[in-house]
């Protein structure tokens, strides 16, 4: 238990430890603070424009989630019928592949032109990054469903429905989660880029306007709400896993 409890700090105290060298490094070298700011300039800096970061910091929030809710729902939905329906997925799953392999920040200006500056192209640069990675992991949870399982339900005289509904779909819940948390992760990325397509508010603003002016201590500022907002949604995600799947932890046991 002793054991358990040191190793979860570990990550902390590695972390503690870089700032310090960081902070050491910056004053001892002189590093101009418009190149690399110490940490101590960039928590001040945290601190003191809390009032006008933080508006930036919740549209961020907003969109992510929303473009988070939209891309796992898209993610399932499509992994549920290229799972039910063969033909389809022999068809499309190569295409989802190879819209993958297309860079978002590429494809960024193309939805401004076709879709305005409005909300509906950030939403779809959002979907983009988080359905792709839902989708996969449950077509792999639906196919790891045992076999013998499978058999004995059909031989009992389940429905295809039911055969879904009761097994293939339960079974599949840790690689589905599995999927979901890369995706959270993805989301505020997401967000992020989405903000440069001409945003009015949100982080990926406050970075732009940070950047052009020099201020690295406020662009440190925004990459750090911008890792603190990943974790807290990959946290989320972790606790929602726990609650579902208890389960399938006891069984593990």
């Amino acid at each position: 238990m002793k054991t358990n409890y040191l190793k979860g700090w570990r990550p902390i105290i590695v972390l503690l430890l870089f700032f310090f060298l960081w902070e050491i490094l910056v004053k001892k070298t002189n590093v101009p603070e418009w190149l690399l700011p110490a940490p101590s300039k960039i928590i001040k800096e945290m601190i003191t424009g809390w009032e006008s970061f933080s508006g930036h910091l919740l549209a961020t929030t907003k969109l992510g989630f929303s473009g988070f809710a939209i891309g796992v729902c898209i993610g399932l939905l499509t992994a549920v019928l290229l799972h039910v329906v063969p033909f389809v997925r022999e068809s499309v799953y190569p295409l989802l592949i190879l819209s993958q392999n297309v860079p978002v920040i590429v494809l960024a200006p193309l939805l401004v032109i076709w879709f305005g500056f409005g909300v509906l192209p950030k939403m779809i640069v959002i979907t983009l990054v988080c359905f792709f990675p839902v989708t996969v992991a449950a077509l792999d949870g639906f196919k790891q469903t045992a076999s013998d399982l499978i058999h004995y339900m059909k031989m009992s005289g389940a429905s295809r429905q039911q055969l879904f509904w009761k097994l293939e779909l339960p079974h599949a819940l840790p690689a589905i989660f599995s999927g979901i948390k890369i995706s959270a992760t993805y989301s505020i990325m997401g967000a992020v880029i989405s903000e440069w397509l001409g945003a009015k508010e949100g982080v990926g603003v406050y970075m732009t306007l940070a950047s052009s002016s020099f201020r690295a201590d406020r662009v440190f500022v925004a990459i750090f709400a911008i890792m603190a907002l990943s974790l807290i949604f990959f946290a989320i995600i972790m606790l929602l896993e726990r609650l579902l799947i208890r389960w399938q932890l006891k069984g593990a046991k």
